[in-house]
């Protein structure tokens, strides 16, 4: 098994900073796409963008933001203004030079921003890496003023499924977790999806991460960063395919 930090850091650093790479060779249309790497299908966007009811010119905070590319694809779909909060300086630089939004280099459980700062927050796949899971929901619900719209991909872990099964740095909560944190935090679930339930991802969409995808293969496939990176993707999908872990869109509010 590899350390957790070096895992984490192949994917959310080096691996991000080749990403913005490949993506400024291939061109404008493949950098939206190349940013969402990691983040799934754009219909768990537009699920959030309806259920989150955001407006344009409303505040996001992006959470955990990575490339930076769901911030980018709500900018485009509904002209909000995103603040980007990523913890990797790589991916932090990559952000910035892909889409050119604010970024901050920060913890999602340590946000350095004040109370009631944004409209709304959403933090895609970024609960499971966090062994502090209840300071992140409490400080997405300070930051976020009333009513708390706040919107979540969580990777949801079958009780069964033991600490040594999941990849390196996660920490999958079960359902029952995931609702206590939720209630100690002062958030409550306004509506859900299951990410199988969604629609295909566009073929276009796929093709263009593909495309990425090889040329990341193709230029790195040899760097240990890169195999790191792919076998804790490979492993994510495993136990997504396999059942043992599920995939689901959240959208919160404050329950008091």
């Amino acid at each position: 098994m590899t350390d957790a930090g070096e895992a984490m850091s192949a994917e959310f650093d080096t691996v991000a900073e080749w990403t913005a790479e490949v993506a400024r060779d291939l061109g404008p249309d493949f950098y939206i796409p190349a940013g969402c790497r990691g983040s799934g299908n754009p219909a768990a966007l537009d699920w959030m963008l309806h259920e989150l009811d955001l407006q344009a010119g409303e505040t996001l905070l992006d959470c955990g933001a990575g490339v930076g590319g769901p911030a980018a694809y709500a900018a485009r779909a509904r002209d909000v203004l995103p603040v980007l909060a990523e913890p990797e300086l790589g991916a932090c630089r990559a952000a910035r030079s892909l889409f050119g939004r604010p970024v901050v280099s920060a913890s999602a459980a340590q946000l350095p921003f004040a109370d009631e700062s944004f409209d709304t927050a959403w933090c895609l796949g970024v609960l499971c890496t966090m062994p502090d899971q209840r300071e992140l929901l409490t400080e997405l619900r300070r930051v976020v003023r009333p009513p708390g719209r706040i919107g979540m991909l969580v990777f949801i872990a079958d009780p069964t499924l033991s600490p040594d099964e999941q990849p390196d740095g996660n920490h999958f909560p079960t359902e029952e977790s995931l609702g206590r944190l939720l209630d100690q935090a002062g958030l409550r679930i306004d509506d859900r999806l299951c990410t199988a339930d969604l629609p295909a991802i566009p073929d276009a969409w796929e093709n263009a991460v593909n495309t990425v995808e090889d040329a990341l293969r193709e230029r790195h496939g040899h760097e240990r960063a890169w195999q790191l990176s792919e076998e804790q993707s490979g492993q994510m999908g495993r136990l997504l395919g396999d059942g043992p872990v599920t995939g689901h869109v959240l959208s919160l509010r404050r329950s008091g």
